[in-house]
């Protein structure tokens, strides 16, 4: 009789079983906290008796310090933490910063006494201590962002099969798709649900509402710990960049030896990289072996010396980064059309919303419409446009990630220019009506005029935003993974800090000797029109650029490896 039993085997860890709590825990994320966002505004001014620039700087200094905070993240999952880790501390630290913002709801003492201050103009300001509560809130939101958005999305494709699997590449392309139409169904859902308890249920519900989420959101992804695929940090990539620039300048004045003589480059055992490549050639005197007997420590084959000797693949990670730099700041201006919500905001506001007698559409809810066209976009893409192609055609066919990043980045022009339009009609009927002492009363002129330039804004985000992921996933080495979804959450950031710039520049150009700001409180006296114009004409600059950067960069990597594949290369 055997004493041995048969033993079941032992379920490998990640796969598709573990997306699902991956994605709750970024999209439930997403419904809390964008869904604070759209009606920040008001809150601020009607709540905290904030003028409209002042309201707008705070928003765009939280959103700034919301994406760049990514980065930071993405060093510690990257270097020390691992991606587990540092979204389980993101999650955590989100939840107790939305409590502290709920808190600010619910305790009068945290927050002026009640006034309206579109009605007087002898509103008490907010203490010290009460901005205090406030802003820290902010700040405790924006660090438990560094650790959820840098790192959820890469978290999910460590999940999933090697990446240098032709398979696993289709797989990871629908992947990046179908998560990016996930987290923006999330946020439709916050423009909606989130904003309509908030305009019938107060702020109090309102803010609540988001906190529970934030919990379930950390609940699901803590759930799912025993099927996760955790990776070990490997390196610290950004003292690894530190080495080679460091390396570079210091042999600055040293030779480049001829590039078939491999012996004097440094490279890794066993890597596929023996040369480095000759874009930036003047960073490969850092991979120059000068004299091996000095340079690499005996018995081993490592540096004796990183800041004056580093390896082919740390230059050529440098480079990479480098080399996408141009490409990704062509998306700060995608970026800053797209996150000016507060202006639509009180444009809505002062125009006839009424859909049927007795319904109206909150003014924060027209985000929404942004939302609905990237989802549309994306399903028809996916599902449709791109398998009706490839049929067409007899083999895959796709638009490259640069493409589509140069779509994005024209339609976010075309956006600036429809709202300029459409706010000077708006403006114009207001007066004649008779609005312009009263920018709060219902104009006769829908808001639905306001649908085409949020469409075109969702889906120059549906173009510019995958095309941007996708191009650096791609583009970027394997082991910088988070800094590469990092890099989007940074032009997120650099675009709300330039936003802040080009708002406080108008506002203090505009308002000069007396005279009504075009982004005046009230909107009827300002001139939005113009600042959507200046937007445009920025636009415009900015889609110039970006051919000059795209003819620079020349083809993308993955998209030459796939024409090659496909047969249109030496035919």
């Amino acid at each position: 009789m055997s004493t041995h039993q048969d033993v079941p085997a032992k379920r490998p860890k990640g796969g598709l079983v573990t997306i699902p709590f991956i994605i709750a825990n970024e999209a439930l994320e997403k419904v809390a906290s964008c869904g604070l966002v759209p009606n920040m505004i008001m809150y601020l001014m009607l709540e905290y008796h904030l003028g409209l620039a002042e309201g707008a700087n705070i928003l765009f200094y939280w959103l700034a310090a919301t994406h760049f905070m990514p980065l930071f993240g993405a060093f510690l999952a990257d270097s020390y933490l691992g991606r587990f880790l540092t979204i389980a501390l993101g999650s955590i630290a989100s939840l107790l910063g939305m409590l502290l913002l709920c808190l600010t709801a619910m305790i009068p003492e945290a927050r002026p006494p009640p006034c309206n201050p579109f009605t007087t103009h002898s509103c008490k300001s907010p203490t010290t201590a009460q901005m205090t509560l406030l802003i820290s809130s902010f700040a405790i939101m924006s660090i438990g962002a560094a650790g959820t958005r840098p790192c959820s999305l890469v978290f999910g494709a460590d999940q999933l099969e090697k990446r240098d699997n032709p398979q696993s590449q289709r797989v990871l392309r629908s992947f990046f798709g179908w998560y990016y139409a996930s987290v923006a169904l999330s946020i439709l859902i916050a423009f909606t649900g989130i904003v309509y308890i908030q305009d019938h249920l107060g702020w109090k519900v309102g803010f609540g509402v988001p906190t529970i989420l934030m919990f379930l959101s950390a609940f699901f992804f803590f759930l799912a710990s025993p099927l996760y695929v955790m990776k070990k940090p490997s390196k610290s990539i950004f003292t690894s960049f530190l080495h080679v620039l460091v390396a570079a300048y210091r042999k600055r004045k040293f030779p480049l030896p001829d590039t078939d003589l491999s012996y004097k480059w440094y490279y890794q055992k066993g890597s596929k990289l023996v040369l480095p490549t000759n874009k930036l050639w003047f960073l490969n005197r850092a991979c120059i072996i000068r004299n091996t007997g000095n340079e690499i420590a005996p018995n081993s084959s490592a540096a004796s010396d990183p800041w004056n000797f580093c390896t082919i693949e740390q230059v050529e990670e440098v480079k990479a980064l480098i080399m996408v730099l141009p490409l990704w700041s062509t998306g700060i201006m995608v970026s800053i059309s797209a996150t000016q919500s507060s202006f639509p905001l009180l444009q809505a506001k002062s125009m006839n919303r009424h859909i049927t007698s007795s319904f109206k559409i909150p003014p924060a809810s027209f985000g929404l419409f942004s939302i609905v066209a990237l989802i549309v976009w994306v399903a028809l893409y996916y599902r449709v446009i791109i398998p009706l192609a490839s049929k067409i055609k007899g083999k895959p066919m796709w638009l490259g990630a640069k493409q589509r990043m140069g779509i994005g980045v024209f339609l976010s022009c075309l956006a600036m220019v429809v709202s300029a339009m459409v706010e000077k009609i708006r403006r114009g009927r207001a007066i004649q009506e008779g609005f312009m002492n009263n920018a709060n009363e219902d104009s006769e002129m829908s808001a639905l005029w306001l649908v085409p330039q949020y469409f075109l804004i969702g889906l120059a985000e549906a173009f510019n935003a995958i095309g941007q992921i996708e191009f650096y996933y791609a583009e970027l080495p394997k082991g910088m993974s988070s800094i590469a979804m990092a890099l989007f959450q940074l032009g997120m950031g650099f675009a709300s800090l330039t936003a802040s710039v080009i708002l406080s520049t108008v506002n203090k150009i505009t308002s000069s000797g007396g005279k009504d700001s075009w982004v005046s409180k009230n909107i009827d006296k300002g001139h939005y029109d113009n600042y959507y114009w200046l937007l445009a004409v920025l636009n415009f600059i900015n889609l110039l650029y970006f051919f000059v950067c795209s003819w620079i960069y020349g083809p993308a990597a993955v998209e030459l490896v796939s024409e090659i594949k496909d047969g249109q290369i030496g035919e």
